[in-house]
């Protein structure tokens, strides 16, 4: 079936245009102002815009931890995701030591498989073995060229200085993109295990472990690796002023180098460590909520296009699951959900306060992660022979986040209460109708993505 979205204003990552559009085959047709077309289907999008829709370059869906697995899979997570007006999304592969990068692809791939959207992985090599270059190499053959290591948890996924180099020059060599979580373990793992050993067990003590330096310093040494391998590095959940100082000194350089922020980076604070456990447990992250001097950083920093992506780090668990660790702030899982807010969050608190445009808005959301990750111009843009992916927003519409009505299967959530203006009324995925008015119109399963 075609369809006609008629009389909206049309939101590019450049631009902002009167038009109609056309899609047919799940792509987009035709762009052109007073389309009539007798054989499609009219949406009036009148006093409505329409946007690409959105791509979440960061979540984690069934995330195996000893408090058992993230509350969503692909499954409700995808499901959130649409409502929020996101229709693709970047998870990860994280194999077992000893497992090879192929193995543990084909594994999560299959539980993929019920993604309600387009989905696609980045791969993190937890080790270096006989076989890893081959396999990172078999990866990018495969379609994926982006590679997460992690400077942090070396007791189980984090690798040192020298597999974080050897990761590097194979990723360069072979034109794939090296992400990463940048804290420094040694210093984390020294501060957490003393304060236990002092019986300083409490909640409050997650973020006095993990200091904005054990992040900065993180940063600038995993660009100073990636300069020296020539590596293109994107750092995930940026969150400390002294980070975005590293990144933009990297990129006014002429460095390769790309930063993701997250809403909770943006919005809260680590005031919320003050409250009860009860309360307080849901805001367990890595990195932690810092001060309001940060967040006001990263706003600049987005402004400015020093960070170019908005991810959602995306990883709820249930307050069941956050009590595991009640007696020991180490064994909390670290994560909260996000997916389903992102875009509402970013207009209501960005455009609607004059931080960002809605090209930046745009840009944030959608385009410079297809272009950052091999799927632009397919994804990411309103453009003949993009994939038909598209937000229809209401910019009037109000809501109230709550565990409520959000679609996430955690029964927590860290945005509880905050007002939002501006929805996803209809999103539109491959062609499909898949939310129309808050509903779920269509649930068939999504894409797995290559990018070449």
């Amino acid at each position: 079936m075609e369809f006609l979205i008629k009389n909206p204003t049309i939101v590019t990552s450049t631009q902002a245009f009167e038009g109609d559009i056309l899609i047919a085959e799940g792509k987009i047709k035709t762009i052109d102002a007073n389309l009539r077309i007798e054989s499609a289907k009219i949406i009036d999008a009148k006093d409505k815009m329409v946007f690409p829709s959105g791509i979440d370059p960061h979540v984690h869906f069934h995330l195996p931890t000893p408090a058992g697995y993230s509350a969503d899979d692909f499954n409700s997570g995808s499901k959130a995701a649409l409502f929020g007006g996101t229709t693709t999304i970047i998870d990860f592969v994280t194999p077992n030591k000893g497992q090879s990068l192929i193995d543990a692809l084909d594994q999560r791939i299959k539980e993929a498989s019920n993604s309600l959207v387009d989905y696609s992985f980045h791969v993190s090599p937890v080790e270096w073995r006989d076989t890893t270059e081959q396999e990172i190499r078999e990866c990018i053959k495969h379609g994926l060229k982006s590679f997460k290591i992690y400077m942090a948890y070396k007791d189980s996924i984090g690798i040192n200085d020298d597999v974080i180099l050897k990761v590097m020059q194979t990723v360069a060599s072979a034109g794939g993109l090296v992400t990463v979580h940048a804290e420094m373990d040694d210093e984390i793992e020294l501060l957490r295990n003393k304060f236990f050993a002092e019986g300083k067990t409490e909640l409050l003590y997650h973020p006095l472990t993990r200091p904005p330096h054990t992040e900065s310093e993180a940063v600038k040494r995993v660009i100073e690796m990636a300069a020296q391998t020539n590596c293109n590095l994107y750092i995930v959940h940026v969150s400390a002023r002294e980070s975005v100082d590293h990144i933009r000194r990297a990129q006014d350089s002429g460095q390769k180098v790309f930063a993701e922020t997250c809403p909770q980076y943006l919005l809260l604070n680590d005031s919320a460590y003050s409250e009860s456990f009860e309360q307080a447990a849901k805001y367990v992250l890595s990195p932690p909520l810092r001060k309001r001097e940060d967040s006001q950083t990263l706003w600049a920093a987005i402004a400015d296009s020093t960070i170019q992506t908005l991810g959602t780090d995306h990883c709820p668990f249930t307050q069941k699951q956050k009590e595991f660790g009640i007696n020991d702030f180490r064994k909390i899982p670290n994560g909260a959900g996000g997916v389903e807010h992102r875009m509402a969050l970013l207009y209501t608190y960005g455009v609607l306060e004059n931080r960002i445009n809605l090209n930046q808005f745009v840009s944030l959301t959608s385009t410079q992660a297809a272009k950052i990750f091999g799927l632009y111009p397919r994804k990411g843009e309103i453009a003949v022979g993009s994939d038909a992916d598209l937000v229809i927003w209401n910019p009037r519409s109000k809501g109230v986040i709550s565990v409520k009505n959000h679609h996430s299967l955690a029964d927590i959530n860290i945005f509880e209460g905050t007002e939002t203006t501006g929805n996803a009324e209809m999103v539109i995925s491959n062609g499909k109708i898949k939310i129309d008015n808050g509903k779920l119109a269509d649930n068939s399963t999504g894409y797995l993505l290559k990018r070449y």
